[in-house]
This record gives C-alpha cells, structure tokens and sequence, in this order.
C-alpha cells in the first residue's frame, strides 16, 4: 500500500524558491532602512553619509522591484502571513 502521490512541478519549486529567497532579501532591506532611519534621526552621521544612505537604501528597493519584475514576483507576494502573528513585513 502507497499513500497519496506527491505532484512535484520544478518550474513551480523553483518560483517558490525565488519568492521565499526575495522575502528574506525584502525583510533584509527593511531592517537595514530601520536602522539608517534611526542612525540618521540620532544625529551622528555627516551630510555626506545620510546622502549616501539615502541614495544606496533608493536603489536597494529599486533593484528588488526589478528583481521581482524577472521573476514574475509580485512585491506584495512576499509579505508572509503568520497566522495570529500578522505578516512578516511591516505594511508601509
């Protein structure tokens, strides 16, 4: 006796694959921008460097908006629900 059988479909694996490697990404990101936030409002950066981040953090989530383009991953898709817990990124 076998139990029910599994129907792998590898182009499917690898779509889910992308989209969970881009919510790690995506939550990366998020956490980085976080932080540049609160170094920035703290006051201890230089003009230059809150320019800097600024510019690096604008095309971080530019690059993941092209990411998600070449995959056919929406950004939205990579919000997690977590049940009870809510969603894994912070609705902005």
């Amino acid at each position: 006796m076998t139990g029910p059988r599994v129907d792998l479909d590898s182009e499917q694996m690898g779509r889910d694959l992308v989209a969970l490697v881009l919510t790690v990404v995506e939550l990366l990101r998020q956490l980085m921008e976080r932080q540049a936030i609160r170094r920035v409002e703290q006051g201890d950066l230089s003009d230059e460097q809150v320019e800097e981040i600024g510019t690096t953090l604008m095309l971080l989530d530019q690059r993941m908006k092209e990411l998600c383009d070449q995959h056919g991953v929406r950004p939205e898709d990579l919000n997690l629900d977590l049940g009870p817990l809510g969603t894994l990124l912070p609705r902005d």
